[in-house]
This record gives C-alpha cells, structure tokens and sequence, in this order.
C-alpha cells in the first residue's frame, strides 16, 4: 500500500464538506485557448490540494476541472485526447439514453451547461461561511478578469438547507469508503477500498495501475468526476407518502424503507421500528452493518432501497458481481430554497441536489452504478423496477417492501436530471503539464 501523495490530489477528492456549507459551481466557456491557460497559470498558486485533508488550514476549497471539450479547446494534443475513457470523450449528454436520462431529465431539458453546450472549465468552490466562500468566488473572478474569449456561462450556488438535511428530509453524506493510503483508521462497516479506485496512479481493485490518457504527469494523482445535477420534487414525494401511509408515524416509515435510512440518518438495518437520530450521530455505529448475513431477504432494508442499490455492501457477495469494482465517492450538495413543511404543491421553484461522484473509471463505476443498479433490478430480482429516488421511472413505477409486504404504485420522477457532465479533475502536477506542455494554436 503507497501513502496517497496529498499535496498533489486536488482537495475535493479527499475533503468532506464543512458542515454548515456554502458552496459554488462556477462554469465558464473557453473561446480563445491563450486565455485559458493563462486562466490556468492564474488559478494554480490558488488550488486547494488534500495535504491537510483531516484538518485543513482553512475551511474552504477552490479546484479546477475540465470537460474533454475544453481540453480539446486548451490544445490537447490529439493523441492525448483519444485516450481519454470513452465516457469522457463522449461526454455525458451523449450517453443520456444509457443512463436513462429521458423525457422530462433528457438533455433538451437541461439547464446546466455540458460539454459542448458551454462547460469547457469548471470550478469548484466549498467553504465553512459564506465569507469564505464569497473569497474563493472572488478569486475565480479575478483569475478570469481582463480575459478575451473565457465566458462566464453558469454560477449555481449550493449550501445546506435551514433544516440541515437535504430538500426530501434526509440527513446526507454519511457513507462514503475509506481509500487505502489516505491515513487514519477506517470506521466501523466502513470498506477499505484500493486507491487506484478513485486517484489515478495507484493500484485498482483489479491489481492494475489506474492509469490515464498521455504521459504519467498529466494524469498522476487525477480523477473523473461524474457531475450531476437533480432537480427534487419534493411536493410530489411529500404526497405519495400522504397518500400510501395512514399516519405521520406510517409515512415516516415508508421514507426510511424507500432511501434505507430514517431521516435522522439511523439505519433501518440497524433501528426498524423507529427512528434513532443518537445512533445516527454515533460514526461507529451508523454505518456498521450488513446485508447478506443478517437481511438476506430485504426484510429490514428492502432490496430496492435507495442506500442498498447504491452500495450493496455484501449482498453481492457470491455472485458474478464483484461489488469492489464499482464504488463510488460521493460529494452531495443541496440547492435552492426550501419547500415549506407541510406543503403538497410545487410552488415553481427549482431545488435539489449537485451530486459529484469521484471515480478513477467513469464506465465501470459511476456509469455502471447508474444504468445496471439505479435504473434496473435484475440484479436484486427485481425485474424492471428502478430506484424509487434516482431511477428513471418509464421502465417501472412500483416499489415493494417484505414486512408488511406491500407493493407501493404510481411512483414520481421524484428526482429529474437539470444537467451532468463526465469531468476530469488533474492532480497539481497535471496542471502543470498542462501549462508547460500546450502549445494553442
């Protein structure tokens, strides 16, 4: 096992959110390659990398990626381009049909930029205040200042809601993997996974050295990131539970056997007959348990809940499947303002979740766990039925539970895809080689 070099991983690959957060996506557009990298040349002394991951200096982040579009506008050579994952090269508007991004979460319907429609250069800003993050923006903006030819195209702000929890009520960014070499000992139930899952450079779970396109300089200490942005309707999920559940006790269930957790965050495998918000606190406990070998059946957790399709943990277990190999770090950031409690009609407002999934094999993992367990439930015996959250909803509508065995219809697109984008996130030396070795034309 080789310690992660820390100092050269951009921040957000490492680094949790502060809680509270503020947070912003900043999008812009490269029409003249010259400025972009001097844009590049600018922002480099300011990157935040993971050197203090665990306890950072200053609680707050700015890091810089690159759709495979805006690289080709940099001046990538061609040959550096094409070996880029197909995903990537594709980009992910390309790839909607597969990832089951239709009717109303189709690309026409985006409102965020993608390759190709705008996002050439992304930053990513996270912070413990509001000031802090206002002087991240700053620094964005005057990285970009006096520029011809970079275009501000897309600022979303993202933040934690009044409640602290997600817009559907839900306590988020509990589980995450612990990465071979990143220091500090992994939590109960915490999986240890190879490095070379997520930072390129590293041995993957197949053995191999997570590799990337080019010379070792530009993609040593790199990732992917699959970016998503859902649009929650949280009125229409506010009411099937009014209309399936005959008592706020009733529907406080069926949301916890839906996502897998109660609100507070608890487990259901752990707590299920009621909510336990202590347990949920609790870091050695709230994520300490099991699938196979102590709900085989999905009698606690159903099969088709939202946390056991995302991560399977053992359920897989003696299959064709080896769950390993298709983990995922997952970055979730509310956005927009809350819907009133209590209140059953969407009042026109656009909420919900950016959601950055770091990976080093955008096929294997983010794609993957997209298409074949969000959107499908062969591999739970679950036929067609999608996940009731993030799964498209053409294909199946209907979400069962084993105790009480109920079979639930008529299920919302509760969450709607309003943008995503296949990202590739250079380690410090990446950027470096970039700027040392891009000629523009």
């Amino acid at each position: 096992m080789s310690a992660l070099e820390l100092s050269d991983i951009q921040g957000t690959v490492l680094r949790g959110r502060p809680m509270p957060y503020y947070g912003t996506y900043l999008v812009f557009t490269v029409q003249n390659p010259r400025s972009a990298l001097t844009l590049l040349e600018r922002l480099l002394p300011k990157v935040t990398t993971a050197a203090d991951w665990e306890a950072p200096a200053e609680n707050a982040w700015i890091n810089v990626a690159f759709s495979h579009a805006g690289l080709s506008k940099l001046g990538l050579p061609e040959d550096v381009l094409s070996g880029f994952p197909r995903e990537v090269r594709q980009g992910m508007a390309a790839r909607s049909a597969f990832l089951g991004d239709v009717g109303s979460s189709a690309p026409e319907n985006w409102d965020m930029p993608h390759a190709g429609n705008g996002l050439d250069i992304g930053l990513l800003i996270m912070a413990g205040s509001i000031a802090l993050r206002d002087d991240k923006i700053a620094i964005g903006h005057a990285a970009v200042s006096g520029l011809p030819g970079i275009v501000a195209a897309h600022r979303l702000d993202v933040g934690l809601p009044p409640t602290m929890r997600e817009h559907f009520g839900f306590v988020d960014g509990i589980s995450r993997p612990y990465i071979e070499g990143q220091g500090g000992t992994p939590l109960p139930g915490q999986p240890i996974a190879k490095a070379g899952e997520f930072v390129l450079g590293y041995e993957n779970e197949l053995g191999e050295i997570a590799s990337g396109p080019g010379p070792q300089e530009l993609w040593r200490n790199g990732t992917y990131i699959a970016l998503r942005k859902l649009h929650q309707d949280v009125a229409a999920f506010r009411r099937f539970l009014r209309d399936n559940a005959n008592s706020p006790e009733g529907q406080e269930l069926l949301a916890a056997q839906m996502m897998g957790r109660w609100r507070s965050g608890c487990p259901l495998a752990k707590s299920p007959e009621r909510d336990d918000p202590a347990m949920a606190n609790d870091p050695l406990r709230n994520n300490d348990f099991l699938y196979l070998k102590e709900d085989p059946d999905g009698r606690v957790t159903p099969a088709g809940s939202h946390i056991r399709r995302a991560n399977p943990r053992d359920a897989l277990d003696g299959t064709v499947v080896d769950m390993k190999l298709h983990r995922l770090l997952r970055r979730g950031s509310a956005y927009g303002g809350v819907l009133p409690e209590g209140v059953m009609e969407d009042d026109g407002a656009d909420r919900g979740l950016v959601i950055a999934l770091i990976n080093a094999n955008p096929g294997r993992q983010f794609e993957f766990v997209q298409s074949q367990w969000m959107n499908d439930g062969d591999f739970i015996s679950e036929g067609d039925r999608t996940d009731p959250f993030a799964g498209r909803k053409d294909k199946a509508d209907d979400f069962v539970t084993l105790k009480p065995r109920k079979r639930y219809r008529g299920l919302s697109q509760f969450a709607t895809t309003r943008g995503g984008e296949h990202l590739f996130l250079p380690g410090i030396g990446g950027l470096k080689w970039i700027l040392g070795n891009v000629k523009p034309a």
